[in-house]
């Protein structure tokens, strides 16, 4: 799965979630918000930095179900404001005319999906190593989950 195909999976993911508020949004609008929200700059999605920062917070085992095999444990809306920011959040949400709250629960709901989608097996698919920066320290951390 590329970087394209991680990112229409969280944009489906946000549109088929239970709020209401962000079912019938745009999908290309939200792969680009993804794209942005998620990047280290430079319109790379960088989920090491992301599961490095979960980490270093105390989400280690949320990180570490989303890499491994099984179910995906939930992160908290607040967990996701605390890793992304509240700035980009209400970026996110004055994108799309929702409120901070519904803008954290779909993010809440498209992480671990992408996540888990780049990481069959715990280990990150050969065909993201260019789409995504930060991998490098990212193949050492998932190591130390395992």
């Amino acid at each position: 799965m590329d970087l394209s195909n991680l990112l229409q999976l969280g944009a489906s993911t946000i549109l088929h979630n239970s709020d209401q508020a962000t079912n019938g949004l745009d999908s290309n609008e939200l792969v680009s918000a993804l794209s942005g929200l998620l990047g280290g700059g430079g319109g790379n999605m960088n989920l090491g930095a992301i599961l490095s920062k979960m980490q270093q917070s105390g989400l280690g085992d949320i990180a570490a179900s989303w890499l491994g095999n099984g179910a995906n444990a939930p992160i908290s809306p607040g967990a996701v404001t605390d890793l992304i920011g509240s700035d980009k959040i209400a970026d996110f949400a004055s994108r799309f005319g929702l409120s901070e709250e519904s803008a954290k629960n779909a993010i809440a709901s498209a992480l671990p999906e992408m996540v888990d989608k780049a990481s069959p097996n715990g280990s990150l698919l050969e065909g993201l190593i260019g789409n995504i920066s930060g991998l490098g320290g990212l193949s050492d951390m998932v190591n130390k989950f395992f």
